[in-house]
């Protein structure tokens, strides 16, 4: 298994190479300080796997993957890093990447996060993968269509519900010429003539409960 290791602090990197070095099967062909650097040597050596870190200068560890993923669908990419965040873990796996370790892993850790990788199969800490669970878990964000902001498909659901403007007003704590401007705006923007004409392009757009 061919091996790029990419970490920003020289401590690190050279550790990470020497216990790589001690795992049987394992040949570590490249370290790189940058997520630049990474995405050079994957050009030149096109690896089983990269050991990425997120936080790297010039190019960050998340892009770094994304990168190499879609110059290389072979080489897969395992993050080995410091941080544990929800919104890093998405964001390195969102970019590609089949592994996300941090850096309290042990040896064995990181073997076997290398060696699933290597074979196409996702390997999490407990950390990352309570966060894809908690992620897949939340209820989808519809992009309101067609300009509608944020508010007016907040009202266009409410309609859809049945709601008076008296009644959408007191639900979101407007004035009722507040509703009915948005109500206006509405109807605009969907060609609907009538609050019949919302419903049903409300149920279309799946802006409706």
């Amino acid at each position: 298994m061919k091996v790029i290791v990419a970490d920003d602090q020289t401590a690190v990197r050279e550790g990470l190479v020497t216990i790589l070095g001690l795992i049987p099967g394992v040949e570590v062909v490249g370290a790189a300080a940058t997520g630049a650097e990474a995405i050079e040597l994957s050009d030149l050596f096109a690896p089983d796997v990269v050991l990425m870190d997120l936080n790297m200068p010039r190019v960050d560890g998340a892009e770094a993957t994304a990168q190499i993923r879609a110059r290389h669908p072979a080489t897969q990419v395992v993050v080995l890093t410091t941080y544990a965040d929800d919104d890093s873990i998405l964001k390195a796996l969102n970019a590609g990447a089949l592994g996300y370790l941090t850096k309290n892993a042990s040896r064995d850790d990181i073997r076997r996060a290398l060696e699933s990788a290597a074979a196409g199969h996702a390997h999490l800490d407990p950390a990352a993968h309570a966060t894809v669970l908690q992620a897949a878990s939340r209820p989808r964000v519809i992009e309101p269509p067609d300009g509608l902001t944020p508010r007016e498909a907040e009202v266009l659901t409410l309609i859809a519900d049945g709601l008076s403007n008296r009644d959408i007003a007191a639900r979101l704590y407007l004035s009722e010429a507040t509703v009915k401007t948005h109500v206006n705006h509405i109807f605009a923007k969907t060609a609907s003539r009538d609050r019949a004409q919302a419903v049903a392009y409300a149920h279309r757009h799946g802006l409706a409960n």
